[in-house]
């Protein structure tokens, strides 16, 4: 199918596909602890044929709401859960199970799933650009198993990374494709487009293997049939939305025409449509009866919200919870460190101000009853200093700093995540059938949330990696080495 012409610009440069080999055979070999096995430079966890058993510790049950000794956890040769109970049966052909035992004071719990999970950086100060080598892999040590990019600027590279590791080319999170934007943040984007031109344009990346959209700054007449149409192939639509200010949608307008999720803010009757929302929301009173009319329209129309509550943070001052504590900035090369170095970091006090609307803001819409509708987005287009895996562990704490329970926290990126795409039935929680999506670590989260940065064992899919070793090899890797690089560092 030819590309609509309204479709954002085309991959700018883009390396032959047989340079992936060549490229991955000068990375070195990245093997994990437990167990000590490789394949190619792509993926090097264990053999796929393998069974594997885990034992030990404790299961953080988020369907169930606790945490509850570890009954056992026996993962198929095909990645699946196959049953979570006392481990008793025959194994097929006299298999020898691979079985990973867990320590008193470990705890096993469900993947995290990122529902704006920026791949793209902007570290040259000419805008941003989607990283796929050395992200990915940050990501999967944190334990970020699932990606949702949440809009992408060059939406070709995220394809390419999502079959390189289908493929086992590559080591990262599943990545579940957005697509471009669709209103004035995507490159190119034409505001006369007709809705039939919206219509065309979904299912040509509908063809390319997207099934969940993000429009940013659109316009209700773009709105409407994006989501029209995207709800035919089957698929959901988030939106960053805003008052209604110059052409924009309204969360309220966006419910009515049935928006899947909803992004930054709730909106809005609060809001002022003779006015950028970011400003009146910050004084939003939670009592007013705006304010519980919108929460109501989440709720009565089961409208996910992906709160994002440290996003305004890397814009600002750093807030409570923002301490460097996984060393970001040695993950960009050199000249990276330096240009970062000699940025002074000033309070921007729409910024700071926002930071905090959110936290009170979604505290009180999960009072009101919608803490199954909280989803975790980080939404961390890194300049150099913050890196949107770690961020992962950071909006966590975001929520439990409001106020929200930790246990309902980790739900928001795990269970609700699913719900919010609709694969519930495949991943966010521990259970038989679903993908052996799991992460390992040392502490109990309900007792305190930030020992989910405690990341010793991932698995995805049922393989097994070792967190280190894939910070290790990224270490020093991302951005340009110089000047000169700064138009094609992001290249393959």
């Amino acid at each position: 199918m030819t590309a609509p012409s309204i479709r954002a610009a085309p991959l700018q440069r883009a390396l032959p596909f047989f340079f992936l080999f060549l490229i991955l055979l000068t990375l070195p070999a990245c093997q994990a602890d437990t167990p000590a096995l490789a394949t190619n430079g792509g993926d090097p966890a264990q053999a796929p044929d393998d069974w594997l058993v885990v034992e030990g510790g404790w299961l953080l049950d988020v369907e169930g709401g606790e945490r509850i000794p570890n009954p056992g956890v026996v993962v198929s040769p095909d990645g699946r859960i196959h049953s979570v109970g006392p481990v008793d049966e025959p194994w097929p052909d006299g298999a020898d199970p691979l079985r990973l035992t867990l320590e008193d004071d470990r705890t096993l719990m469900p993947g995290l799933i990122d529902l704006h999970a920026h791949h793209n950086m902007d570290l040259t100060g000419e805008g941003r650009v989607e990283e796929t080598r050395y992200n990915p892999l940050i990501f999967l040590a944190n334990g970020v198993t699932t990606t949702f990019p949440g809009g992408e600027y060059q939406p070709e590279l995220l394809l390419q990374l999502r079959d390189r590791i289908e493929a086992g080319e590559w080591i990262g999170p599943r990545v579940i494709p957005s697509g471009p934007y669709y209103g004035s943040t995507r490159p190119g984007w034409d505001p006369d487009m007709t809705a039939q031109e919206v219509r065309d344009d979904v299912d040509y990346w509908v063809e390319r293997g997207v099934r969940h959209f993000k429009a940013k700054g659109a316009a209700p007449r773009h709105l409407e049939p994006l989501i029209e149409r995207v709800h035919h192939h089957g698929g959901t639509v988030t939106g960053h939305l805003d008052s209604g200010f110059r052409g924009t949608t309204n969360s309220a307008d966006a419910i009515a025409m049935g928006i899947d999720r909803v992004e930054h803010i709730l909106g809005g009757p609060v809001l002022d449509p003779e006015q950028p929302a970011y400003p009146v929301w910050n004084q939003v009173d939670t009592t007013d009866a705006a304010f519980r009319e919108i929460v109501q329209l989440f709720l009565d129309n089961e409208v996910y919200f992906d709160a994002t509550i440290t996003a305004p943070v890397y814009f600002t001052e750093l807030e409570e919870g923002f301490d460097d504590w996984g060393d970001e900035r040695s993950f960009f090369t050199p000249y990276v460190q330096e240009r970062v170095a000699q940025r002074e970091r000033t309070r921007n006090e729409l910024m700071s101000n926002l930071y905090q609307a959110m936290k009170r803001t979604t505290l009180a819409f999960y009072n009101a009853g919608g803490g199954h509708l909280i989803t975790l987005g980080t939404d961390t287009p890194s300049r150099g200093e913050f890196l949107a895996g770690f961020s992962s562990h950071r909006e966590l704490h975001a929520f439990t700093l409001a106020g929200i329970p930790p246990m309902d926290a980790i739900r928001a990126g795990t269970i609700n995540a699913a719900r919010a795409l609709g694969e519930e039935d495949d991943m966010g929680s521990i259970a038989p059938g679903k993908w052996a999506d799991m992460v390992v670590i040392q502490g109990d989260p309900l007792d305190d949330i930030r020992n989910t940065r405690n990341v010793e064992t991932v698995i995805r899919e049922g393989r097994i990696y070792n967190p280190a070793e894939l910070l290790e090899r990224a270490r020093g890797q991302i951005g340009p080495t110089g000047p000169d690089e700064h138009d094609d560092w992001y290249h393959w």
